[in-house]
């Protein structure tokens, strides 16, 4: 038998909220995809890739194309090379107490840029100061001894030199490398050491310059750790990190590099005044690390001078030790 209608209960009236739901579900639009990283494949959703910081660009297809992507490179992409390259060079301390301010964003690394500058001012002293140099001193009979530089190829009172036009280079080697040792390690040091003057004799040096410009930056990377702990001595109250130390000798060593750079170039392109200019960067280098230090440490000026002249006084005596250190081991293993 079919079931009465009465007995059918009515319907629910549909409520605002199904009402609602149902059209907002309909009226939805899809999910954009997105655009996947090229060099990564993770979803970008603005302009920087999120998981490895690629920019989100078109290909490059055309010649144009390229000079337009580079020039935003040097200009405006990366522009914190120039602000870092300037804060360098014009604010004392600045670079330092930034970084240990958390704020790193937009200035390079403090490591990077040493490397950076280091490599490039080792390349450019290599590239400008190609020749080695002997001091001769000559007295004619009566006059007053005169001393002068010559290149190490050409001199004539030097013992690499030609004041013995007859002999060979072998000759030449033998008289000159005849080198007595008596001290410790004797059986291993003699050797090694007439072995080292002979290639550099055979040369005339070259060997030992490029041996010695290529240990040099090595030597500096170990040298500013313990100039920072002799810095975390001088400042022991109040007590700061050991980092804290070794930041400013890397940004201050780069802000050297940089500045003798640019003083080369200016010597060379007016050399009428490369005198006053030489003067100019050793006024300007001593005050920099002057006004590094307080602006960074806090300390009154008499304080920070008297620290300065402790440290300029261990710098001498232990950057002498270095380089002459670094002189012996490139002449051993050049």
């Amino acid at each position: 038998m079919a079931p009465d209608p009465q007995d059918t209960p009515p319907a629910e009236p549909a409520t605002a909220a199904h009402v609602t739901q149902s059209a907002t579900a309909s009226a939805a639009p899809p999910v954009p995809q997105g655009v996947r990283c090229e060099n990564c494949d993770a979803l970008v959703t603005q302009k920087y890739c999120g998981v490895c910081g690629q920019r989100l660009e078109p290909p490059v297809h055309s010649l144009w194309h390229f000079a337009q992507v580079a020039a935003e490179d040097l200009t405006h992409a990366d522009s914190r090379l120039w602000r870092t390259l300037s804060a360098l060079l014009f604010k004392p301390g600045y670079l330092t107490l930034q970084f240990l301010a958390g704020r790193r964003a937009r200035y390079l690394p403090p490591l990077r840029l040493y490397l950076v500058l280091s490599v490039l001012f080792f390349l450019f002293a290599s590239a400008t100061h190609s020749k080695l140099q002997v001091l001769e001193i000559s007295q004619p009979t009566g006059a007053t001894p005169k001393a002068t530089l010559t290149p190490l190829e050409g001199a004539t009172s030097s013992p690499l030199g030609s004041a013995h036009g007859a002999e060979s280079v072998e000759q030449r080697a033998e008289r000159v490398c005849n080198i007595q040792y008596d001290g410790p390690w004797k059986q291993k040091i003699a050797p090694a050491a007439r072995e080292a003057c002979r290639r550099a004799v055979a040369d005339n040096g070259r060997s030992l310059r490029e041996a010695f410009l290529h240990n040099v930056p090595r030597a500096m990377f170990l040298f500013l750790p313990l100039l920072a702990a002799v810095m975390m001595l001088m400042y022991w109250r109040p007590r700061r990190y050991y980092v804290e130390h070794l930041l400013l000798f890397v940004h201050n060593h780069a802000f050297v590099f940089l500045l003798a750079m640019l003083a080369w170039l200016a010597s060379s392109l007016l050399p009428f005044v490369s005198d006053w200019i030489g003067l100019g960067v050793t006024l300007y280098i001593a005050w920099y690390v002057y006004r590094s230090m307080r602006v960074v440490y806090g300390q009154g000026r008499v304080l920070t001078l008297s620290k300065l002249v402790v440290l300029s006084f261990f710098y001498l005596v232990s950057g002498s030790l270095m380089l002459a250190l670094t002189s012996i081991y490139s002449a051993l293993t050049a």
